[in-house]
This record gives structure tokens, C-alpha cells and sequence, in this order.
């Protein structure tokens, strides 16, 4: 099946308008990832494809063709030299300043399939140690694709995907799935990560400031302008004194949004602001 320029004008427009994401020069992977799909629902072209998605008023269709566009793919200690910085300096620094009200706010954005909010709650339990109890250190994890998110809520992941864990974190956060070389998270690490579907193009809900946020390698997707949108909207809802957490290959124009560079990829929100 052969996607033609138009067809593939209004794939990537719809996912544009809808969720920010910008395809436009990937209409091979669009295509590539599409075309099984396609046929195997009996659809004739791309065209009588996107007819019936933006006409199933159910919104299943649409759900779907996010889950086969966007990118998935991440695992455990990934660019770990960000949560070695949120345990040295962060968290600390937090403890001390929130130690009246014992309350954190935890927002990471890009959940995928669950390993980095799963981290952030396991290095954060280590962290306060027995006085874990007694704060509220809950992580908000958030993403796009339902499909992504049914995998994190299920917390199933092979032995190979939990081999760079630490030993300790996988005797006490990981049980063994019977008849399987699988592990599942226990619900003591599920209880301390609330999962949620949200598109960041959407007005922020959030009722609270965040003291940290994870927004790691995502903003690739974006273009510049949605981009800057977006890390606006991410200022707009920090804690004054927060940090903001990006991918390493990722970059953020300060010349609008006055954060703080601590260093590359990690940036702060000025006291005061």
C-alpha cells in the first residue's frame, strides 16, 4: 500500500494539532508502522483509515493510531546520572524545605511503560529510608499512549529488563512471575506511582506545584514553537526552588522561560518565582 503525499499530510496535521507531535519529515516510519495495521482492518488506503478515525466518535481508533506512532521505548537506570543527582542534591534540599508539611510533588510525564516512575518511587523510598512512611512522596506518572500505560500499570517486565537494577531493589520491589523468567512489581512500589493518560498539548489540571518533574525525552517530538509552548506551561506549574529534569540529547530555550541551568539537562526554577 502506498501512502500518498496528502495522505500522509493529514496523518501527521491530525497528530500535530491533537498531541503536538511533529512526523514531518518521518513518512517512512509512518507508513512502515501503519500499513499492517491498515490492511489487516480491511481498510483500503490511508485515506478511508483516517476517514474512520476521525469519525469513531468512541475515540479507540485515534487511541490506537497514537500507540502505533509514538515511541515507547525506554528502561531501568536510564541516564542515571539524573537520579544520582536527584538523591545527592535534590532530595535533600527538599527535605529540609518541605520537612513542616512532609509533602512532595512528583510529576513525571513521559511514563512510557512504567521503568522511570518506577525508579524515581524506588530511589525516593531509599532515600527517606524508615521516615518513608511519613511523607507523601507519591509519583504522578503521566503519558500519551494507552497502550504504554497498560504495561506500566501491569509492572510486568522481563529478568533482562531488571538485570541493571540494584540487588537490593530487586529483592524488595520485584516478585517473580510464575512459570515465567518475568518479574512484577510489588504493591508497595505500585501503591507510591498514581498512573494517568494525559496529552500535553491540554491545559495543565494540576492544583498543586511541582517540586520535581521528569520530562525526558519527549520534546524531541515537538517542534520548536511547541516546544518553548510547553516548557512555558511546565514553568507555569513548578514550585519556585522545583527542578525540571530533560533528556540529555534534549534543550530548552532560556531566553523566554527564565529557568536556571544547573546543568545540561537539569534546570531550576528560581526561588522567589
Amino acid at each position: 500500500m502506498t501512502m500518498t503525499d496528502a495522505e500522509f499530510q493529514r496523518i501527521f496535521g491530525f497528530l500535530k494539532s491533537r498531541y503536538g507531535i511533529d512526523m514531518s519529515r518521518k513518512k517512512e516510519i509512518v507508513s512502515g508502522r501503519l500499513e499492517n495495521y491498515i490492511n489487516l482492518g480491511g481498510w483500503s488506503s490511508y485515506s478511508e483509515y483516517m476517514n474512520a478515525v476521525e469519525t469513531d466518535i468512541t475515540g479507540k481508533l485515534e487511541k490506537k493510531l497514537v500507540d502505533l506512532l509514538t515511541t515507547n521505548h525506554t528502561f531501568f537506570m536510564r541516564e542515571f546520572e539524573h537520579f544520582d543527582y536527584l538523591r545527592t542534591t535534590v532530595l535533600p534540599y527538599l527535605k529540609v524545605r518541605e520537612q513542616a508539611g512532609k509533602d512532595l510533588c512528583i510529576w513525571c510525564g513521559a511514563a512510557s511503560t512504567g521503568e522511570e516512575p518506577y525508579m524515581l518511587a524506588m530511589l525516593i523510598n531509599d532515600f527517606f529510608g524508615l521516615e518513608a512512611d511519613s511523607w507523601d512522596t507519591k509519583v504522578l506518572a503521566t503519558d500519551v499512549s494507552t497502550e504504554a500505560l497498560e504495561k506500566a500499570i501491569r509492572g510486568e517486565y522481563g529478568y533482562e529488563q531488571i538485570a541493571a537494577l540494584p540487588e537490593n531493589w530487586k529483592r524488595r520491589y520485584f516478585r517473580p512471575v510464575a512459570g515465567t523468567d518475568n518479574y512484577v512489581t510489588s504493591q508497595e512500589l505500585r501503591n507510591e506511582v498514581l498512573f494517568r493518560k494525559f496529552n500535553l498539548m491540554d491545559p495543565f489540571p494540576f492544583k498543586r506545584k511541582m517540586h520535581i518533574v521528569f520530562m525526558r525525552n519527549v520534546m524531541i517530538y515537538f517542534d520548536k514553537d511547541t516546544k518553548q509552548e510547553l516548557v512555558q506551561k511546565i514553568y507555569d506549574v513548578m514550585e519556585p526552588g522545583g527542578y525540571l529534569f530533560i533528556g540529555r540529547t534534549e534543550t530548552i530555550d532560556r531566553t523566554t522561560v527564565p529557568l536556571e541551568m544547573i546543568q545540561p539537562s537539569i534546570f531550576r526554577k528560581k526561588e522567589g518565582k
